[in-house]
């Protein structure tokens, strides 16, 4: 059971103005848990923050919500709408993180709350999914305990340091809307 958080914490999208600070807990991502991401600390670290900007800014198939305790944000998850036509009944859940320091609070539960919340609401929506590495007991144990269910295990998806790491691919159905 995660602890009660003692600090005021604040959920909310991310919008353009959020670009340094979202970028500086990207990068520290990054480097503290690479197998938790397709993408790599060398990849992002010179990325210009117009870009991230550009990332953040307002679009109603792309969401990062952000977790904020005194102002600082120490927690990230992104809700993105498949693009194709034949596949915008999907959604996915994608950088889901959460600061060392806060983590075993209920943050992750917070963050996972809101964008599945968001997910509901979006027209035509009928599906989550997402990936965790193999092995992150306590990021399966969440997600399960939000419905989720594996539907496969993509063997080697990931390679770090010359390590191969298997990522569990898990989906929720959502209520038709």
């Amino acid at each position: 059971m995660p602890q009660i958080l003692q600090e005021p914490m604040q959920i909310r999208r991310l919008d353009s103005a959020d670009a340094p600070a979202y970028q500086a807990l990207r990068l520290h991502a990054l480097q503290e848990s690479p197998t938790a991401f397709g993408s790599s600390y060398e990849e992002e670290r010179d990325t210009p923050i117009g870009m991230i900007e550009t990332r953040l800014a307002p679009n109603p198939d792309r969401h990062v919500f952000g977790a904020f305790v005194e102002a600082q944000l120490v927690g990230m998850a992104g809700l993105v709408r498949e693009s194709g036509l034949k596949a915008r009944h999907r959604g996915f859940i994608r950088a889901m993180y959460v600061a060392p320091s806060h983590r075993g609070k209920g943050i992750a539960r917070h963050l996972l709350t809101e964008a599945l919340a968001l997910a509901q609401r979006m027209p035509g929506l009928l599906q989550v999914t997402l990936s965790v590495t193999a092995g992150n007991e306590s990021a399966t144990a969440l997600y399960r305990s939000f419905g989720f269910e594996t539907y496969g295990v993509a063997p080697g998806a990931l390679r770090v340091d010359g390590v191969l790491y298997d990522e569990v691919q898990m989906v929720r159905q959502l209520a038709a809307n």
